[in-house]
């Protein structure tokens, strides 16, 4: 890590103390800048950090004690060090007034090389060792924060591949997978006065459409299809596409069979409503129906079981007709 090359700023209003002092600065490893007025020291400040400023007391206008203070106060300038440089060491009024103005030291006139040199070093290996510290903090805020990225990034992904793990690419309906979990879920964990209904969904008339008006137009029945099933759900079921043209609803809170051949029955009517689809630039008009098997299961029933009532009682209805709701 390089830090930045610390500045030390000089402010004096007479030329040959500016000059004597850069002549006895010229050691120190800092770059070295001027000002001959209090104004002129403010505008620096707010154009450059400086590890130091060695400002004199005494100037016209506008004296040391009155650029302390300004420097002082400015929030990104209050931690720059200042030593005050004065003939007026020995004055305890003075110097207290400079320690209240934000002078961290003095150094008395005619400038004593060695004192000056030790006291410059010390304050640029503090600003030095500040500026690693901030340049190390800095990097590991960038670090923290390119890891909490990368953490959330890793989440987002997982999510995703759960997400297309567990749900249809298509239609965005939980998959065979995830109907699978929730109907064991339901089964080991639901409560022992509630009733569950499970509904299996074939489509009548789809092979039809698919092999007659192509894939796209197959593909886009079966979502209209999925959001028709889900819209017509309550928030607690779970829809799901199988695969093919079958669909699967699990239908919590179902007291009896009569109940759970009305809510079949109000999904194979929407199901059954015309269709207008969008291929390409065509606008199709399609008529479908539904087969629907449901039957009736509780806490602690046998998964396949429940799935082979559903399903016969789905080909009951395809062979008594079609377009019906049967309950198995």
């Amino acid at each position: 890590m390089n830090p930045i090359r610390p500045k030390i700023l000089v402010v004096d209003d007479t030329p040959g103390n500016l000059v004597a002092m850069r002549r006895l600065l010229a050691r120190a490893d800092a770059d070295i800048f001027e000002a001959s007025s209090g104004n002129e020291a403010l505008a620096l400040c707010l154009d450059h950090q400086f590890a130091l400023v060695l400002l004199d007391v005494n100037m016209p206008e506008m004296d040391g004690f009155e650029v302390a203070q300004l420097i002082s106060e400015a929030d990104h300038l209050r931690e720059t060090p200042i030593i005050f440089v004065t003939a007026a060491y020995a004055d305890d009024i003075n110097r207290i007034k400079g320690y209240r103005s934000g002078a961290v030291d003095y150094i008395a006139k005619p400038i004593d090389d060695v004192i000056l040199q030790s006291k410059v070093r010390i304050f640029l290996e503090l600003y030095r060792a500040r500026a690693l510290l901030q340049q190390a903090l800095d990097e590991l805020s960038l670090r923290n924060a390119q890891l909490t990225s990368e953490v959330a990034e890793r989440i987002r992904m997982e999510q995703l591949v759960r997400y297309q793990a567990t749900h249809d690419a298509l239609t965005g309906l939980p998959n065979r997978m995830l109907f699978r979990e929730r109907m064991e879920e339901a089964i080991a964990t639901g409560a022992d006065d509630t009733r569950y209904a499970l509904a299996y969904v074939d489509i009548d008339g789809f092979k039809a459409v698919n092999d007659e008006q192509g894939h796209a137009a197959g593909d886009e029945l079966l979502k209209a299809i999925a959001g028709r099933i889900d819209a017509r759900t309550r928030a607690t079921d779970t829809v799901a596409r199988l695969g093919g043209d079958e669909f699967a609803v699990l239908l919590h809170d179902t007291p009896d069979g009569a109940t759970a051949l009305a809510r079949c029955q109000v999904l194979c009517e929407a199901i059954g409503e015309p269709y207008t689809l969008d291929v390409g630039e065509q606008r199709l008009p399609v008529r479908i129906g539904a087969s629907i098997g449901v039957t009736l299961f509780e806490r602690g029933a046998d998964y396949d079981d429940v799935v082979i009532a559903a399903d016969v009682a789905m080909y009951v209805a395809k062979r008594g007709g079609k377009n019906r709701c049967v309950l198995g």
